[in-house]
This record gives structure tokens, sequence and C-alpha cells, in this order.
């Protein structure tokens, strides 16, 4: 597989709800994952967290049947740091239950982006 064919993908949205402090990350990964993640920041934040739980109401992961029964997502966090305005890092760690082992499993990802103008 050659860098320009992705092995991952994710079709979403970032939210910022200035009113309540509420900076969010909603997307779908298409084999079957919706994540609604959120946090806390002010405007001028530099660095924040956002996460989602299994079975939340408000911030939360959602599966379909076949994951949720063999590879459940149960926890994911995000923090991000902004270091201009063309550039930010992340540090992404999605938590995941396999089906027959008791430690939970860590997919973590980390990166820093850079807006090519």
């Amino acid at each position: 597989m050659g860098l320009e064919s992705p092995f991952h993908e994710e079709v979403g949205y970032w939210l910022w709800d200035a009113a309540a402090k509420q900076v969010l990350r909603c997307f779908i990964v298409p084999r079957g994952i919706a994540v609604n993640a959120g946090g806390t920041a002010e405007a001028n934040t530099k660095s924040f967290t956002m996460t989602a739980e299994a079975g939340s109401e408000t911030y939360g992961v959602l599966s379909n049947r076949y994951l949720d029964t063999h590879v459940k997502t149960v926890r994911y966090e995000l923090a991000v740091t902004i270091h201009s305005e063309d550039r930010f890092s992340y540090a992404e760690d999605t938590q995941q239950q396999i089906y027959g082992q008791e430690t939970t499993f860590h997919h973590t990802d980390n990166n820093t982006l850079i807006r090519c103008k």
C-alpha cells in the first residue's frame, strides 16, 4: 500500500460552542463506529482535551453489534496543542476491549499537522 492510499478514513466535524465553552469532535469510522467527543476550552486556549465514553448520553461512542461484541471501543481521548495559526499537534488514545482479553487495548496515534499554503 502506497502513501497515496489511506488505510483509515474518518468523516466528521470539529465544533465550537462559545457560550458553553465546549469544543467537540464528531466523526464516523466507516467500519461502524460513531464518536462524539468533547471537552471544555476557553476561546484562547492553546491546548485542550476531548473525551468520549461508551454508554455516555453526551460525549459517547457507539458501535455496530459485531464490534460491540468483539472489539468494543470503550473510551476515546484526544489531546490537542495549537502551536500557531498554521500548526497543531495531537495525541489520540482509542481504548478497546477485545473479546477474550482481560486488558484494554490502547490504539494510539500522534502527529503534528501543518497547513499547506
